[in-house]
């Protein structure tokens, strides 16, 4: 696939009130439909649910395979900020303009259009349905913070980590958040949904072509923490987890990082025990299936998982043992698995199957350069570098597909060690010198500012 329609709106009633966004994904005629997002988002502005639309739909463009967008949405504002004529001032939109344009550098092109309202109907119908929803699902989840408010009130002592992190998990009162919205109205459209965005059809377009450079560098902090294993992981998962349904994650950022707003939180899942790990050998893009004791793994992790909760979405590579351990995680917290290709483990081309000293004894010298050269590829296989790109377009997807949510990321050694590089901001030496055991939970997170940090490495306690 390479050229396709996408057209985003979004909507607040109230301006600032409750929000929602919807987009929709076009073929190249504008005749069939390929993508559909939507979601209710709480209290927030026109303009943040606009733009909110338009990463839903840059995303799942994504996710189809495109190279070349054409954006069409009736938000003035956005096609002129995106389209790089208007500069973004509001603090509450640079984050998400920001996510926008990492989105759009993953393209080879992207034009931006301003079209009427009414030729936008089928995304304004989208935002519409999303906005209805908000006050059933508000109501789950409030209900679902008071059962686990009142859970860990009687099960946790008064000045605990869990209760603290509960806590600072809990959303703000609706009026606090109106409050904070309010400084980032700058959009137009009424309680009603109307809007008096000015501009002549037609004329108000721009191209941007992608621009790799112009999606930054994450910075990053690792937390630290003197607690047993077992209590750090609950600690951290329950900081994401407050309240269930895939609740947003604490705000603001932990340690010494300065990230601020709320994280898509990553919990990278490595698969369980195959007969290749058994035998310790190069297992990439071979598929054998978990043994006995791997799914009695994946179980236990799942188990792990669910007593947790909040988790708002499974992905998973396309491997088999992935794909085992991910559907285990996904029964036992009711959400479907998402296959994402980009979460595949690294592809060890002619060494798949061999052991460390076997491959070594094959190609010495490859295979010691290798060990320190990111960039270079095993024999008919592909680089770690390769593997950062891929995996670092899966990390920004996510980022956008599910803004301040905790999702469940099921991989293998290469792929979420690389998301752990990424979130602590360090080199290449972290791929060669990081031990993951067989389905360990490790957590990143990745702030709408562009910090990062890291929660939890290699947690195994549940096992």
């Amino acid at each position: 696939m390479t050229r396709v329609i996408v057209e985003a709106d979004g909507g607040s009633r109230g301006n600032p009130g409750p929000a929602g966004y919807g987009a929709v994904v076009w073929d190249s005629g504008h005749g069939r439909v390929l993508a559909e997002r939507k979601e209710s988002i709480g209290v927030a502005t026109n303009n943040v649910a606009e733009y909110r639309g338009l990463i839903a739909g840059l995303a799942a463009a994504a996710e189809l395979g495109a190279s070349e967008v054409d954006v069409r949405m009736d938000s003035k504002l956005v096609v002129e900020q995106m389209s790089g004529r208007w500069k973004v001032k509001h603090t509450a939109m640079i984050p998400l303009a920001g996510q926008a344009r990492q989105l759009v550098s993953g393209f080879d092109i992207v034009r931006f259009q301003w079209i009427p309202r009414a030729d936008n109907s089928h995304a304004d119908r989208l935002a519409n349905e999303a906005m209805d929803d908000a006050p059933l699902i508000e109501s789950v989840r409030a209900a679902e913070s008071a059962r686990v408010a009142r859970s860990e009130s009687a099960g946790a002592s008064p000045g605990s980590t869990r209760a603290a992190e509960s806590a600072a998990a809990r959303p703000r009162s609706a009026r606090a958040a109106i409050d904070a919205a309010q400084s980032a109205a700058d959009g137009t459209r009424s309680a009603s949904g109307t809007r008096s965005d000015s501009g002549v059809a037609g004329s108000d377009s721009g191209v941007v072509r992608s621009d790799p450079a112009a999606a930054g560098s994450d910075s990053a902090a690792v937390v630290p923490s003197d607690s047993s294993p077992a209590e750090r992981a609950a600690s951290a998962i329950a900081g994401a987890t407050g309240s269930g349904g895939g609740a947003p994650a604490a705000s603001g950022g932990p340690g010494w990082s300065g990230a601020v707003g709320r994280p898509t939180r990553l919990l990278l899942l490595r698969h369980g025990q195959t007969e290749l790990s058994i035998q310790r050998r190069y297992s990439g893009r071979g598929n054998p299936p978990l043994t006995a004791l791997g799914r009695e793994q994946a179980a236990r992790a799942a188990e792990h998982l669910a007593a947790k909760g909040g988790i708002a979405a499974v992905v998973s590579s396309p491997l088999e043992r992935a794909q085992e351990t991910a559907t285990a995680a996904a029964r036992a917290l009711d959400v479907p698995v998402r296959v994402l290709d980009g979460l595949i483990e690294t592809d060890f081309g002619e060494w798949e199957g061999l052991t460390f000293s076997e491959a070594a004894q094959r190609d010495p010298e490859v295979h010691a350069a290798w060990l320190g050269d990111p960039s270079l590829p095993p024999p008919g296989g592909e680089s770690f570098d390769r593997v950062r790109e891929r995996v670092e377009q899966v990390r920004r997807d996510l980022a956008a597909l599910y803004p301040e949510r905790n999702v469940l990321v099921v991989s293998h050694v290469t792929p979420i060690k690389t998301l752990l590089q990424l979130a602590l901001g360090v080199g290449p030496s972290l791929l060669y010198r990081l031990h993951l055991d067989l389905a360990s939970l490790s957590i990143a997170e990745f702030y709408p500012d562009g910090g990062s940090s890291v929660r939890l490495v290699n947690e195994t306690s549940y096992l």
